[in-house]
């Protein structure tokens, strides 16, 4: 699903510089990440999605190199192949939370906003608690009732792969319990790979594989 090969990012103006020699997930498997902070994981989610672009190397998901793919394309493609849980939420505020679930179908030809999307977005938001707060904008919403409606937004497309930067961060015990158990059981009928960054290590042997990021960061004052 994803392969990445000889990949280097660096953020102008400091010493970050981000390299991965290799690293690939397959398909329908999930993988979590971990590591300190800063160490350059929420930088890996962003360039497999495409919404940074490397100095150099390749990143290949479901055999489409993004970083080769010109701005529109790339996002596109980032709608309907990838569904990602930001860290922020990134929800809109002008828009309710149903608007906000469905937002990829709004901004992507490739996608259609039928009955059938509708109807999953109802269904999703009821397994995380939130069918009752669907008419709500962000701002009328508790944080963990935000995180849950980006969650929703990330799995309505019934993307093949998954991106998740702290998705259970911001809830209780059991409700990390629950939407863990949602994303996979979306990832498992979308037939989506799962890659996962968070710090929480009690959920770390609900993954198959295990990613100690430590590794890629390097200093260029090393």
């Amino acid at each position: 699903m994803v392969t990445v090969e000889n990949l280097t990012f660096r953020y102008g103006g400091s010493g970050f510089r981000l390299n991965v020699p290799q690293f690939a997930l397959a398909e329908n498997e999930r993988v979590a990440i971990v590591g300190p902070s800063g160490s350059g994981k929420t930088t890996l989610l962003n360039l497999i999605a495409g919404i940074l672009t490397p100095e150099a190397g390749r990143i290949v998901v479901a055999g489409t190199d993004v970083a080769g793919l010109p701005d529109v394309q790339r996002r596109r493609f980032r709608a309907s192949t990838i569904g990602f849980v930001f860290q922020d939420f990134a929800l809109l505020d002008y828009l309710s939370a149903r608007q906000n679930i469905l937002y990829p179908y709004r901004i992507t030809p490739a996608l259609t906003l039928d009955a059938a999307a509708r109807d999953r977005a109802e269904a999703l938001a009821a397994s995380c608690g939130i069918g009752d707060k669907l008419d709500r904008h962000p701002t009328a919403l508790s944080q963990g009732e935000q995180q849950r409606v980006a969650i929703c937004r990330a799995l309505v497309t019934q993307p093949k792969l998954i991106l998740s930067d702290e998705a259970t961060g911001n809830l209780d015990p059991d409700s990390k319990a629950r939407i863990l158990d949602l994303l996979f059981a979306q990832a498992a009928e979308a037939g989506a790979a799962v890659l996962a960054v968070t710090h929480d290590h009690e959920l770390l042997p609900r993954f198959e594989r295990v990613l100690d990021f430590a590794q890629f960061r390097e200093s260029e004052d090393a």
